[in-house]
């Protein structure tokens, strides 16, 4: 059985994630920064599929998959030690 997302929801700080097996994820917003920055109404603008969660507007994709691996957004810049 493959695990989604239902619904999702915002508070101030979070991203509040229900999958199909009855989890529900909190996120910290500060993982994605394009959803951190984004207002309310652009946040729940989102399509939920299978696999994850996408906002066209924001450019912006989540996996489930990576959401229970706890990872955030891969598209952060890293720092290399010189």
């Amino acid at each position: 059985m493959s695990i989604s997302a239902k619904s999702v929801r915002f508070d101030d700080n979070s991203m509040w994630v229900e999958l199909s097996d009855g989890r529900t994820l909190g996120i910290p917003l500060a993982w994605f920064p394009r959803l951190l920055h984004a207002g309310p109404e652009h946040r729940q603008q989102c399509e939920l599929s299978v696999n994850g969660i996408h906002w066209d507007e924001l450019d912006e994709d989540i996996s489930v998959a990576g959401l229970l691996a706890g990872r955030g957004d891969s598209t952060r810049a890293t720092k290399t030690a010189a």
